[in-house]
């Protein structure tokens, strides 16, 4: 019985019962039958009674077969109805179960009642689309660790190969004053150099540093009002602009709560301010303004070619105007930038003007 399917298991069960019940019922009336005292009335109102236990056993003898025979048949067909009602949606069950073995998203179990085969079908509905949304979210977090694992090994890639010129320049100049290669005798010339590439070195393995910890840094968010960090983040490049005769315009509702990590958020406004105060020439003019739910950083300057804007946000990359680290910054802002919006989840574009030309920072708030 153990090997058998639940079809054919719950049909012997069900027709041995009704078999075992069948059996006593017919073996009392065989037995008791006969026993039973029959009263015969007469037109007179003379009750005879009379005992005819050989009248009855010949009778229930002849009735018997054909009794248990319509009996069988009737336990059969029961059964076998009763079985298929029970076993049919546990079968259709087991079938939707067997598709979501595949991780069929068609795959769903058929519910027709409102009992506990039906709360059972319900359940295994819900915990497979659990399990499904479970096994897509663990999809989107593995592409998100693989993409985290290849921007940093190219980022690793990156700070290596522009480490390698002010050490080569460092060294070289080193070499030469230990040799006493012409010029580079002249050490109260040259060693200060020295010092100030060491320093610039220092200068960029420190920004290096801070750049790679950007994704391990969990701040929680909380409601900031985003017009008071804008105010107090602007006034210093308010002050770089004016010391470069730039115009800087600020245009800011009184209040604009929203909910954010307000360290990382300043972070990366700053950064955007840095680099459009940094490529707006004098008499050009920079502005911060809320235009719906949305912060604009705009300044005026010469527009970057749209299949160059995505190549900003690579780490170290400087446009073609500005390659020298005096002029055209680290090139880790916009990098910084992109990788703490997108911790944020927070969308953003940036896109050349017209009119004016220049260049337009929108981050959606």
């Amino acid at each position: 019985m153990k090997r058998l399917k639940l079809f054919p298991k719950i049909f012997l069960y069900t027709l041995t019962i009704m078999l075992f019940v069948v059996v006593i019922t017919h073996g009392l009336i065989y037995l008791l039958a006969p026993r039973m005292q029959l009263a015969v009335s007469t037109p007179d109102d003379i009750v005879i009674s009379i005992r005819q236990k050989q009248f009855v056993t010949e009778a229930v003898e002849k009735a018997l077969p054909i009794s248990l025979s319509c009996s069988l048949l009737i336990s059969v067909v029961c059964s076998l109805v009763f079985s298929k009602a029970i076993a049919g949606p546990i079968k259709k069950i087991s079938a939707s179960t067997e598709e979501m073995m595949k991780l069929d998203h068609r795959a769903n179990c058929p519910i027709h009642t409102k009992d506990e085969i039906g709360m059972l079908a319900q359940n295994v509905n819900d915990l497979y689309s659990n399990l499904l949304s479970t096994i897509e979210h663990l999809e989107r977090e593995k592409d998100t660790v693989r993409n985290m694992e290849r921007a940093k090994v190219d980022f690793l890639r990156a700070a290596s190969h522009e480490l390698k010129t002010p050490v080569t320049a460092l060294n070289a100049t080193l070499e030469n004053m230990i040799l006493g290669v012409g010029k580079y005798q002249d050490y109260a010339t040259y060693l200060p150099e020295c010092k100030e590439m060491a320093e610039q070195l220092s200068g960029m393995i420190h920004e290096i540093l801070e750049t790679s910890k950007l994704n391990l840094t969990a701040e929680p968010p909380k409601q900031v009002d985003v017009s008071e960090l804008l105010a107090e983040l602007c006034e210093p490049y308010q002050l770089i602009a004016a010391a470069h005769q730039i115009t800087f315009s600020l245009d800011l509702p009184e209040q604009f709560p929203a909910v954010l990590p307000a360290g990382l958020f300043n972070k990366a406004v700053s950064n955007v301010l840095a680099n459009a105060v940094a490529y707006t020439e004098a008499g050009k003019a920079v502005s911060v303004y809320m235009e719906g739910r949305s912060l604009v950083v705009e300044n005026e300057c010469k527009p970057i070619p749209d299949d160059e804007i995505h190549l900003l946000f690579k780490p170290f990359y400087r446009p073609d105007f500005s390659r020298s680290r005096e002029s055209g910054g680290n090139g880790l802002g916009l990098y910084i930038v992109d990788t703490l919006l997108i911790s944020m989840n927070i969308p953003y574009s940036f896109a050349p003007m017209k009119s004016p030309p220049g260049m337009c920072f929108t981050i959606q708030l």
